[in-house]
Protein backbone atom coordinates (compact mmCIF):
# COMPACT_ATOMS: atom_id res chain seq x y z
CA UNK A 1 0.00 0.00 0.00
CA UNK A 2 1.29 3.01 -1.01
CA UNK A 3 0.42 6.21 1.65
CA UNK A 4 1.75 9.73 1.78
CA UNK A 5 3.39 10.65 5.49
CA UNK A 6 2.00 14.18 7.32
CA UNK A 7 3.47 15.46 10.17
CA UNK A 8 2.01 17.69 12.45
CA UNK A 9 4.86 19.43 14.53
CA UNK A 10 2.83 21.75 17.38
CA UNK A 11 4.19 23.11 20.81
CA UNK A 12 3.83 20.32 22.64
CA UNK A 13 3.24 16.94 20.11
CA UNK A 14 4.46 15.88 17.15
CA UNK A 15 1.61 13.69 15.58
CA UNK A 16 2.42 11.65 12.27
CA UNK A 17 0.28 9.79 10.08
CA UNK A 18 -0.03 7.39 6.80
CA UNK A 19 -2.74 9.13 4.80
CA UNK A 20 -4.76 7.69 1.68
CA UNK A 21 -5.61 9.56 -1.15
CA UNK A 22 -9.36 10.00 0.11
CA UNK A 23 -7.87 11.98 3.21
CA UNK A 24 -8.21 8.50 5.61
CA UNK A 25 -5.39 8.03 8.26
CA UNK A 26 -4.68 4.79 8.70
CA UNK A 27 -1.98 4.64 10.99
CA UNK A 28 -0.86 7.57 13.47
CA UNK A 29 1.42 7.95 16.35
CA UNK A 30 2.82 10.40 18.70
CA UNK A 31 5.68 12.25 20.16
CA UNK A 32 6.02 14.95 22.33
CA UNK A 33 8.04 17.83 21.04
CA UNK A 34 11.47 18.96 22.72
CA UNK A 35 10.37 22.20 21.93
CA UNK A 36 13.52 24.11 23.90
CA UNK A 37 15.72 22.20 20.97
CA UNK A 38 15.49 22.34 17.40
CA UNK A 39 17.83 19.64 17.20
CA UNK A 40 15.65 17.59 18.76
CA UNK A 41 12.39 18.36 17.71
CA UNK A 42 13.78 17.28 14.22
CA UNK A 43 15.22 14.05 15.26
CA UNK A 44 11.68 13.29 16.73
CA UNK A 45 9.96 14.22 13.31
CA UNK A 46 12.34 12.09 11.86
CA UNK A 47 12.35 9.32 14.24
CA UNK A 48 7.77 9.72 13.81
CA UNK A 49 8.53 9.12 9.66
CA UNK A 50 11.01 6.25 10.06
CA UNK A 51 8.32 4.17 11.79
CA UNK A 52 5.21 4.21 9.45
CA UNK A 53 7.96 4.45 6.78
CA UNK A 54 8.76 1.37 8.16
CA UNK A 55 5.36 -0.53 7.73
CA UNK A 56 3.89 1.06 4.34
CA UNK A 57 5.51 2.08 0.90
CA UNK A 58 5.62 6.27 1.16
CA UNK A 59 5.04 8.30 -1.86
CA UNK A 60 5.38 11.96 -0.33
CA UNK A 61 6.33 13.65 2.99
CA UNK A 62 4.62 16.57 4.46
CA UNK A 63 5.58 18.69 7.55
CA UNK A 64 2.82 20.84 9.15
CA UNK A 65 5.03 23.26 11.55
CA UNK A 66 3.68 25.60 14.06
CA UNK A 67 5.92 29.29 13.06
CA UNK A 68 6.66 31.24 9.83
CA UNK A 69 7.36 28.97 7.22
CA UNK A 70 9.22 31.09 4.52
CA UNK A 71 8.07 31.45 0.86
CA UNK A 72 10.52 28.65 -0.63
CA UNK A 73 8.67 26.11 2.12
CA UNK A 74 12.01 25.46 3.36
CA UNK A 75 13.43 27.45 6.15
CA UNK A 76 11.39 27.94 9.77
CA UNK A 77 12.02 32.02 10.03
CA UNK A 78 9.99 32.23 13.51
CA UNK A 79 7.86 30.16 15.78
CA UNK A 80 6.53 31.81 18.61
CA UNK A 81 6.11 28.44 20.76
CA UNK A 82 9.10 26.55 19.45
CA UNK A 83 12.78 27.47 19.38
CA UNK A 84 12.78 27.80 15.80
CA UNK A 85 14.45 30.85 14.62
CA UNK A 86 15.61 30.42 11.09
CA UNK A 87 15.88 27.06 11.13
CA UNK A 88 16.59 24.99 7.73
CA UNK A 89 13.82 22.51 8.61
CA UNK A 90 13.29 21.36 5.17
CA UNK A 91 17.04 20.48 4.83
CA UNK A 92 17.70 19.51 8.13
CA UNK A 93 14.81 16.50 8.60
CA UNK A 94 15.95 15.64 4.72
CA UNK A 95 19.59 14.97 5.96
CA UNK A 96 17.85 13.14 8.69
CA UNK A 97 15.58 11.05 6.48
CA UNK A 98 17.04 10.43 3.27
CA UNK A 99 14.39 11.97 1.02
CA UNK A 100 12.35 14.85 0.31
CA UNK A 101 10.00 16.67 2.62
CA UNK A 102 7.44 19.00 1.74
CA UNK A 103 7.44 21.98 4.63
CA UNK A 104 4.06 23.83 5.15
CA UNK A 105 3.09 25.70 7.98
CA UNK A 106 0.32 23.92 10.11
CA UNK A 107 -2.47 25.87 9.89
CA UNK A 108 -1.72 25.90 5.85
CA UNK A 109 -2.37 22.34 6.32
CA UNK A 110 -4.93 22.46 8.47
CA UNK A 111 -7.18 24.68 6.17
CA UNK A 112 -6.30 22.51 3.04
CA UNK A 113 -7.89 19.24 4.82
CA UNK A 114 -10.74 20.76 6.01
CA UNK A 115 -11.59 22.31 2.22
CA UNK A 116 -10.47 18.88 0.25
CA UNK A 117 -11.88 16.49 3.08
CA UNK A 118 -13.94 18.80 5.72
CA UNK A 119 -16.25 21.79 6.76
CA UNK A 120 -14.89 23.98 3.98
CA UNK A 121 -15.61 21.67 1.09
CA UNK A 122 -17.06 23.95 -1.04
CA UNK A 123 -15.95 27.24 -0.40
CA UNK A 124 -13.27 28.89 -2.28
CA UNK A 125 -12.94 31.73 -0.17
CA UNK A 126 -12.55 30.70 3.02
CA UNK A 127 -10.65 31.26 6.85
CA UNK A 128 -9.04 28.98 9.22
CA UNK A 129 -9.10 30.10 12.74
CA UNK A 130 -7.08 27.39 15.20
CA UNK A 131 -7.21 27.69 18.45
CA UNK A 132 -4.91 25.66 20.42
CA UNK A 133 -1.43 26.92 22.64
CA UNK A 134 -1.84 29.89 20.65
CA UNK A 135 -3.81 30.44 17.36
CA UNK A 136 -3.00 29.80 13.80
CA UNK A 137 -5.01 30.51 10.52
CA UNK A 138 -4.79 30.21 7.46
CA UNK A 139 -6.59 31.58 4.43
CA UNK A 140 -8.40 30.27 0.67
CA UNK A 141 -8.54 32.90 -1.77
CA UNK A 142 -10.11 31.45 -5.47
CA UNK A 143 -9.81 27.80 -3.95
CA UNK A 144 -5.53 28.51 -3.79
CA UNK A 145 -4.14 28.72 -0.28
CA UNK A 146 -2.69 32.42 0.01
CA UNK A 147 0.60 32.54 1.89
CA UNK A 148 1.50 36.08 1.29
CA UNK A 149 5.11 37.32 -0.73
CA UNK A 150 7.31 35.95 2.04
CA UNK A 151 5.17 32.96 2.72
CA UNK A 152 3.96 34.07 6.11
CA UNK A 153 0.36 35.32 5.75
CA UNK A 154 -2.13 33.78 8.24
CA UNK A 155 -0.57 34.68 11.18
CA UNK A 156 -3.75 37.08 12.98
CA UNK A 157 -2.88 35.92 16.55
CA UNK A 158 -0.35 38.59 16.67
CA UNK A 159 -2.89 41.13 16.06
CA UNK A 160 -1.93 43.50 19.06
CA UNK A 161 -6.16 43.99 20.67
CA UNK A 162 -4.78 45.38 24.16
CA UNK A 163 -2.18 47.80 23.84
CA UNK A 164 0.41 46.85 26.41
CA UNK A 165 -1.53 44.35 27.36
CA UNK A 166 0.04 40.56 28.36
CA UNK A 167 2.79 39.67 27.18
CA UNK A 168 3.28 37.29 23.97
CA UNK A 169 5.54 34.42 22.91
CA UNK A 170 6.06 36.40 19.99
CA UNK A 171 7.59 39.35 22.12
CA UNK A 172 5.24 41.65 21.54
CA UNK A 173 2.00 42.47 23.91
CA UNK A 174 -1.68 42.49 23.67
CA UNK A 175 -2.01 39.87 20.61
CA UNK A 176 -4.95 38.34 20.31
CA UNK A 177 -3.77 34.63 20.96
CA UNK A 178 -3.31 35.87 24.62
CA UNK A 179 -7.23 36.67 24.67
CA UNK A 180 -8.32 33.68 22.77
CA UNK A 181 -6.74 30.62 22.76
CA UNK A 182 -6.21 27.37 24.42
CA UNK A 183 -3.74 29.07 26.79
CA UNK A 184 -5.85 31.83 27.26
CA UNK A 185 -9.01 29.56 28.10
CA UNK A 186 -7.38 28.04 30.83
CA UNK A 187 -5.51 31.36 32.19
CA UNK A 188 -8.74 32.72 32.39
CA UNK A 189 -10.53 29.69 34.49
CA UNK A 190 -7.30 29.86 37.01
CA UNK A 191 -7.68 33.07 37.40
CA UNK A 192 -10.65 32.94 38.06
CA UNK A 193 -10.75 29.83 40.52
CA UNK A 194 -7.73 31.79 42.54
CA UNK A 195 -10.09 35.08 42.59
CA UNK A 196 -12.96 33.43 43.52
CA UNK A 197 -12.52 29.99 44.50
CA UNK A 198 -16.57 29.60 45.82
CA UNK A 199 -17.60 30.32 42.10
CA UNK A 200 -15.57 27.71 41.34
CA UNK A 201 -16.04 24.96 43.10
CA UNK A 202 -16.61 22.53 40.11
CA UNK A 203 -13.49 23.79 38.14
CA UNK A 204 -11.53 22.71 41.44
CA UNK A 205 -13.21 19.53 42.04
CA UNK A 206 -11.81 18.42 38.38
CA UNK A 207 -8.57 20.10 39.30
CA UNK A 208 -7.39 17.81 41.54
CA UNK A 209 -8.35 20.85 44.00
CA UNK A 210 -5.51 23.01 42.79
CA UNK A 211 -6.36 26.09 40.33
CA UNK A 212 -3.00 24.80 38.75
CA UNK A 213 -4.61 21.69 37.85
CA UNK A 214 -7.40 23.22 36.10
CA UNK A 215 -6.57 22.05 32.20
CA UNK A 216 -8.40 22.83 28.73
CA UNK A 217 -10.18 19.80 28.76
CA UNK A 218 -11.56 20.61 32.78
CA UNK A 219 -13.16 23.04 31.53
CA UNK A 220 -14.41 21.36 28.72
CA UNK A 221 -16.05 18.87 30.96
CA UNK A 222 -17.24 21.02 33.11
CA UNK A 223 -19.13 23.56 30.77
CA UNK A 224 -21.01 20.64 29.04
CA UNK A 225 -22.12 19.89 32.52
CA UNK A 226 -23.56 23.57 32.77
CA UNK A 227 -21.31 24.58 35.44
CA UNK A 228 -21.76 28.46 34.76
CA UNK A 229 -18.10 29.39 35.80
CA UNK A 230 -16.55 27.54 32.98
CA UNK A 231 -19.62 28.96 30.99
CA UNK A 232 -17.98 32.14 32.20
CA UNK A 233 -14.81 31.48 30.54
CA UNK A 234 -16.21 30.12 26.96
CA UNK A 235 -18.76 33.00 27.01
CA UNK A 236 -15.03 35.44 27.70
CA UNK A 237 -12.61 33.46 25.18
CA UNK A 238 -15.53 33.35 22.27
CA UNK A 239 -16.31 37.08 22.67
CA UNK A 240 -12.81 37.65 22.21
CA UNK A 241 -12.88 35.14 18.92
CA UNK A 242 -15.89 36.79 17.51
CA UNK A 243 -14.63 39.92 17.45
CA UNK A 244 -11.64 39.28 16.12
CA UNK A 245 -13.67 37.16 13.00
CA UNK A 246 -15.46 40.24 12.29
CA UNK A 247 -11.79 42.32 12.19
CA UNK A 248 -11.05 39.80 9.43
CA UNK A 249 -14.48 39.34 7.62
CA UNK A 250 -13.91 43.33 7.06
CA UNK A 251 -10.35 42.73 5.47
CA UNK A 252 -10.68 39.60 3.99
CA UNK A 253 -14.19 38.96 3.24
CA UNK A 254 -14.85 35.09 3.41
CA UNK A 255 -18.03 32.94 2.97
CA UNK A 256 -16.46 31.15 5.60
CA UNK A 257 -14.89 30.98 9.10
CA UNK A 258 -13.77 27.20 10.26
CA UNK A 259 -12.61 27.07 13.71
CA UNK A 260 -10.27 24.15 14.28
CA UNK A 261 -8.16 23.61 17.32
CA UNK A 262 -8.00 21.92 20.81
CA UNK A 263 -10.69 24.33 22.66
CA UNK A 264 -13.15 24.08 18.86
CA UNK A 265 -13.91 20.65 20.08
CA UNK A 266 -16.34 22.63 22.88
CA UNK A 267 -18.34 22.95 19.70
CA UNK A 268 -21.42 25.89 20.61
CA UNK A 269 -20.24 26.67 23.77
CA UNK A 270 -17.68 28.40 22.05
CA UNK A 271 -19.25 28.80 19.33
CA UNK A 272 -22.24 30.51 20.18
CA UNK A 273 -20.80 33.23 22.24
CA UNK A 274 -18.62 33.95 19.14
CA UNK A 275 -20.96 34.18 16.24
CA UNK A 276 -23.15 36.77 18.82
CA UNK A 277 -20.17 38.48 18.94
CA UNK A 278 -19.33 38.64 15.24
CA UNK A 279 -22.37 39.92 14.68
CA UNK A 280 -22.54 42.30 16.81
CA UNK A 281 -18.90 44.14 15.72
CA UNK A 282 -19.47 43.21 12.14
CA UNK A 283 -18.54 46.42 9.80
CA UNK A 284 -21.84 46.94 7.71
CA UNK A 285 -23.75 44.59 9.80
CA UNK A 286 -27.46 44.35 8.74
CA UNK A 287 -26.45 45.35 5.18
CA UNK A 288 -24.22 42.54 3.85
CA UNK A 289 -24.36 38.49 4.42
CA UNK A 290 -22.93 36.81 7.00
CA UNK A 291 -19.85 34.23 6.82
CA UNK A 292 -20.75 30.95 7.85
CA UNK A 293 -18.50 30.30 11.12
CA UNK A 294 -18.56 26.33 11.71
CA UNK A 295 -16.08 23.78 13.84
CA UNK A 296 -13.77 22.04 11.83
CA UNK A 297 -14.70 18.52 10.64
CA UNK A 298 -11.15 16.77 11.01
CA UNK A 299 -10.42 17.76 14.00
CA UNK A 300 -6.07 17.24 15.60
CA UNK A 301 -6.23 15.02 12.45
CA UNK A 302 -6.32 18.14 10.12
CA UNK A 303 -2.87 18.51 9.99
CA UNK A 304 -1.81 15.37 9.47
CA UNK A 305 -3.75 15.14 6.75
CA UNK A 306 -3.14 18.25 4.75
CA UNK A 307 0.52 18.18 5.15
CA UNK A 308 0.36 14.38 3.49
CA UNK A 309 -2.20 15.95 0.81
CA UNK A 310 0.06 18.92 -0.26
CA UNK A 311 2.96 16.74 -0.32
CA UNK A 312 1.36 14.49 -2.32
CA UNK A 313 0.31 17.21 -4.36
CA UNK A 314 3.80 18.36 -4.85
CA UNK A 315 5.22 15.37 -5.53
CA UNK A 316 2.46 14.92 -8.54
CA UNK A 317 3.33 18.39 -9.49
CA UNK A 318 7.62 17.98 -10.23
CA UNK A 319 6.81 14.31 -11.74
CA UNK A 320 4.70 15.76 -14.14
CA UNK A 321 7.08 18.81 -14.58
CA UNK A 322 10.16 16.38 -14.94
CA UNK A 323 8.43 13.93 -17.42
CA UNK A 324 7.82 17.45 -19.70
CA UNK A 325 10.96 18.13 -19.32
CA UNK A 326 12.55 14.88 -20.88
CA UNK A 327 10.12 15.02 -23.66
CA UNK A 328 11.57 18.60 -24.93
CA UNK A 329 13.84 18.51 -27.61
CA UNK A 330 17.08 19.40 -26.94
CA UNK A 331 18.06 20.25 -30.77
CA UNK A 332 17.97 24.11 -30.92
CA UNK A 333 15.33 23.83 -34.17
CA UNK A 334 13.41 20.88 -32.57
CA UNK A 335 12.74 22.83 -29.48
CA UNK A 336 11.29 25.71 -31.84
CA UNK A 337 9.12 23.53 -33.39
CA UNK A 338 7.83 21.76 -29.88
CA UNK A 339 7.09 25.22 -28.47
CA UNK A 340 4.86 25.94 -31.10
CA UNK A 341 2.99 23.10 -31.00
CA UNK A 342 2.46 23.45 -26.79
CA UNK A 343 1.54 26.97 -27.84
CA UNK A 344 -1.04 26.30 -30.34
CA UNK A 345 -2.82 23.27 -27.92
CA UNK A 346 -3.40 25.84 -25.22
Amino acid sequence: MTLAIGVDVGGTKVAAGGVEEDGRIIAKLKRSTPAASPARTEQAIADAVTELAASYRVAAIGLGAAGFVDSARATMLFAPNLAWRDEPLKHRVEERLGREVVVENDANASAWAEARFGAARGYRDAMLVALGTGIGAAILIGGELYRGRWGIAGEPGHIRVVPDGRLCGCGNRGCWEQYCSGNALVAEAREFARRTPGAAVRLLQLGDGTPEGISGPVITRAAIEGDPAALRCFQTIGSWLGQGLADLAAILDPACFVIGGGVSEAGDLLLDPARAAYERALTGRGHRPLAEIKVAELGEDAGIVGAADLARASSAAIFRQRRRRRRRPDHPALARSYAARVWRTR
